[in-house]
């Protein structure tokens, strides 16, 4: 298993998008580390694939 947190959606899709030919992902959750601003982590769980 992996997981994977980006500060950044636009390079964690391009990354998860890559990282889809030997990763399945489980789940992905934004969290909101910094409230009262537009700034989100975002917490991906890949599994790799059989």
């Amino acid at each position: 298993r992996m997981i994977y947190v980006s500060c950044n959606p636009a390079t964690q899709a391009r990354d998860l998008n890559l990282l889809s030919a030997k990763y399945d992902l489980i789940k992905i959750q934004p969290v909101d580390m910094f409230p009262h601003t537009h700034h989100i982590e975002s917490v991906a769980l890949l599994k790799l694939k059989i």
